[in-house]
């Protein structure tokens, strides 16, 4: 099977203030905030969440083809995309933007704050799903919002199933929009907090909202994961990290691990683990594409922390 991935590409700034940013916000000057902070510490990663499904999904040997739009600086991301072996093939490049940029800094408390400059992303809704040949399984991940009301509807004109995986790019859609995107998709995936915002946008209960997908999959971060079917609710671990480096890109490692047991017909108790186990490799690296394993090394270590193979 192969999975197309639509959504986005990036360039990830990750920064550290060696500081506490509420040392340097006056609480009542906030109506007119003006501050700078001296950040020492910076890497640059290869992100988005396409790139990082992508990037996971391939080692697991999963026919990965990502789709997205990207700008004239993409060159060492491509590079890097070539050496992973990941096709570019549907990645269009969109000569007068920037790839889209998230700037992150990081204080001693653990707080952010970001910028993110979306750039070719709002292009996205000009590729097409049609035009990727020997699809059978898609999601769509955060993305412009114009492309991802196109690629889910593309998905299901075409008859191929896919996750819906809202993300971060929740807050750019209504009621009418989530619930259109239920209606089209066949799997729907988010946080605890995503899926509070998504039953507030469209007033549905979780039952109503379960009802309409084939599974409802329910991230709860140290709390493990929820799988809601029609005929049950399946509670997944939570796999303890080795080392907690950095939690950034967790989400897009585990659903990785959801396309995975999908295109391999694996059962919700096997899929669910196989996707709460790649969220704790991630989370022993820093970036979203730094961790790496062979499927012997995967395998070997799933069968040590739920004590059962796939």
């Amino acid at each position: 099977m192969t999975a197309l991935i639509c959504g986005s590409y990036a360039f990830d700034h990750i920064m550290v203030f060696p500081d506490r940013f509420k040392n340097h916000i006056l609480p009542d000057k906030i109506h007119m905030l003006n501050v700078s902070f001296l950040v020492p510490d910076m890497r640059r990663e290869f992100g988005g969440c396409a790139g990082n499904i992508a990037y996971t999904l391939n080692l697991l040997g999963g026919d990965v083809t990502p789709m997205a739009t990207i700008g004239s600086d993409f060159a060492p991301y491509a590079a890097w995309m070539d050496k992973c072996g990941i096709t570019r093939e549907y990645v269009t490049e969109i000569e007068t933007s920037y790839t889209g940029q998230a700037f992150i800094t990081t204080d001693q408390d653990d707080n952010q704050i970001t910028a993110f400059h979306p750039g070719a992303m709002s292009d996205s809704h000009n590729n097409k799903v049609t035009d990727a040949k020997g699809v059978s399984i898609g999601i769509v991940s955060p993305d412009g919002r114009d492309g991802m009301i196109e690629h889910a509807r593309q998905f299901k004109e075409a008859g191929i199933p896919f996750i819906f995986d809202p993300g971060q790019g929740m807050p750019m859609f209504g009621e009418d929009d989530l619930k259109l995107f239920l209606e089209q998709a066949t799997w729907l995936t988010v946080n605890d907090y995503e899926m509070q915002m998504f039953l507030d946008k469209t007033g549905m209960s979780p039952a109503e909202v379960a009802a309409q997908v084939e599974a409802l999959i329910i991230t709860r971060g140290g709390e493990g994961a929820e799988i809601v079917t029609k005929d049950k609710n399946i509670m997944i671990p939570v796999v303890i990290a080795k080392e907690i480096k950095d939690p950034t890109g967790c989400g897009d490692a585990f659903r990785s691990g959801l396309l995975y047991g999908l295109m391999n017909d694996l059962d919700w108790e096997i899929t669910g683990r196989i996707a709460s186990l790649l969220g704790s490799i991630k989370i022993e690296q820093h970036g979203t594409q730094n961790h790496n394993f062979t499927m012997d090394e995967f395998k070997t270590r799933f069968q040590s922390e739920f004590n059962m193979n796939f």
